[in-house]
């Protein structure tokens, strides 16, 4: 519904487009993310912040499907409690880990690491879901995290300390994420993906609140102008509009092309950081984004 424009594309070419586009914006969450802990706020503040603010975004969506009574899916009372799962997996708690991860590493070694999902899905598939483990899929394991060591290892050299931390702390939030897209899949084409990512954007925004309430007092809380300003950009065009997309193409194309679709994400970010936060690039980034990009396209050429 909300991608009729792409319908006289084939199926294909639409997931395709959905899948770069979304790809491209979720790329911009890091340096968002980034420049607002610069404006003195911290992974939990804008962890909640974000999802406050996209919220109301994904209520609307959701009154307006239920609106529309003749659209909406047998399926979806059936399915409801995997949503409340996949949306506390896929967006509350890799989310947290993600930016928790983002408070100790740079956005370039985050993206990085966070990148080597679609090869934890294709591990994940083979252990759960009996699909084989094959010859490229161990390649692309070996090749892709050899690229993130690269780069870890010259963090380590640059940062110091908690690099191990943060990093361990964005592999989980990778690992949980690949929970998520190979759960998902089934659930999205059963419900659709407007009402998959509806509700389980709102039960992730539910937890998030209801962990900051518990955690943290809301009545302590100083933004900047200038913060609400990324926080915005960060909801809408990093959160919201990416979420639909990705869950469509998801339905379109699967996981698995989506997720090699995810190549450009490592190279945009890594641009970004440099350009808009001043981060190092040298030898040993140039050399890992190598390596992850090419076990990513060693497993895509696999399937």
């Amino acid at each position: 519904m909300l991608f009729n424009n792409l319908s006289p594309l084939s199926p294909k070419i639409s997931g395709f487009l959905l899948a770069i586009i979304g790809t491209a914006l979720f790329s911009l969450k890091s340096i968002f993310i980034k420049l607002s802990y610069m404006q003195g706020l911290n992974a939990d503040s804008v962890l909640m912040l974000r999802m406050a603010i996209a919220l109301p975004i994904y209520a609307g969506i959701l009154i307006w499907l239920y609106s529309k009574q003749e659209s909406v899916p047998e399926s979806l009372h059936k399915n409801i409690y995997k949503i409340i799962f996949l949306g506390f997996i896929g967006y509350f708690l890799s989310s947290w880990l993600d930016l928790k991860g983002l408070e100790y590493i740079s956005a370039q070694l985050e993206r990085l690491t966070l990148f080597s999902y679609p090869v934890l899905v294709a591990v994940l598939g083979s252990v759960f879901f009996k699909t084989p483990l094959t010859k490229n899929i161990v390649l692309a394991l070996i090749i892709t995290y050899a690229g993130v060591w690269v780069v870890f290892n010259q963090e380590l050299t640059l940062s110091g300390e908690n690099v191990e931390y943060g990093t361990l702390l964005v592999f989980l939030a990778a690992l949980n994420f690949s929970i998520y897209v190979l759960m998902g899949k089934k659930v999205i084409h059963e419900v659709g993906s407007l009402w998959f990512t509806s509700i389980a954007m709102i039960v992730s925004s539910v937890f998030v609140l209801l962990y900051y309430a518990a955690f943290f007092n809301y009545s302590s809380l100083v933004v900047t102008a200038m913060a609400w300003f990324w926080l915005i950009l960060l909801a809408i065009f990093s959160t919201v509009i990416p979420s639909f997309m990705i869950a469509e193409a998801i339905a379109k194309i699967g996981p698995a092309q989506t997720g090699v679709i995810g190549t450009l994400g490592p190279m945009i970010t890594i641009v970004l950081a440099v350009v808009f936060l001043n981060e190092s690039f040298t030898v040993s980034h140039a050399i890992g984004i190598c390596l992850v990009i090419g076990g990513v396209t060693v497993l895509a050429r696999g399937k």
